[in-house]
């Protein structure tokens, strides 16, 4: 009788990351990928983390897609628009998307998981040592009650664009960056963006359009900079 593969084993899909981001995880940041997915899969059984459960969803549609919005960052030696970044934020992190994967793919990086639903933030308090990070933090809280500033700010799957800029902008230093996780990129939202960014002192510095690896769905990255 052949073996059938375990649908709990996230794929390696090593040629796919090389391809697409120019990186592709070590064994031991493929671990944690994987105690990351189990750590989801347990807890969503009780708390509504996600959707998408099973292993290659999860790959594309959180551990890819996540680590897309930081692809500049991926680079060996790489600093986009001269931006340092140490310190870094996950607004609205819920599950740990895009936060987690960031910090297990820089683990040079300060990650702080905003989260305002106290059962999530719960679930979050559980990965530093699940996975073993050291460098992720999370912290119950709204964005607009949170005093500190960032390097680098993140924002996926929390709201329209407006709310996202209100969120994310004040929370970045002079030069710090937003980066907005999109579907669709409409000329209405370029309408929207041009008109508040002024209001936040911030410009956009780039649009990036891509395609999904495995299901090819149009997604969108926005860059945004603090002035």
């Amino acid at each position: 009788m052949m073996a059938t593969a375990n649908p709990l084993l996230l794929p390696l899909n090593a040629a796919l990351w090389q391809e697409t981001l120019h990186w592709q995880p070590s064994d031991r940041q493929q671990e944690q990928f994987q105690r990351f997915y189990g750590a989801v899969l347990r807890a969503n059984q009780s708390i509504n983390l996600t959707r998408i459960t099973t292993a290659t969803d999860f790959w594309e549609k959180h551990l890819w897609d996540s680590l897309r919005g930081i692809a500049p960052w991926l680079l060996p030696r790489s600093s986009p628009w001269g931006a340092s970044i140490q310190r870094v934020v996950d607004i609205g992190s819920g599950g740990g998307f895009p936060g987690v994967p960031v910090a297990i793919a820089r683990p040079d990086w300060q990650i702080t998981l905003l989260e305002a639903t106290q059962k999530k933030v719960r679930f979050l308090e559980s990965l530093p040592q699940q996975l073993g990070l050291s460098n992720l933090r999370p912290q119950w809280g709204r964005a607009e009650a949170h005093q500190f500033t960032y390097d680098l700010a993140m924002i996926r799957a929390v709201g329209d664009l407006a709310r996202c800029c209100q969120y994310g902008l004040p929370r970045l230093r002079p030069g710090g960056i937003l980066i907005l996780y999109r579907g669709q990129w409409t000329a209405p939202e370029v309408n929207t963006l041009n008109a508040l960014l002024p209001r936040y002192h911030s410009q956009l510095l780039d649009v990036q359009d891509f395609v999904t690896p495995l299901s090819h769905a149009q997604r969108h990255c926005l860059y945004l900079q603090r002035t």
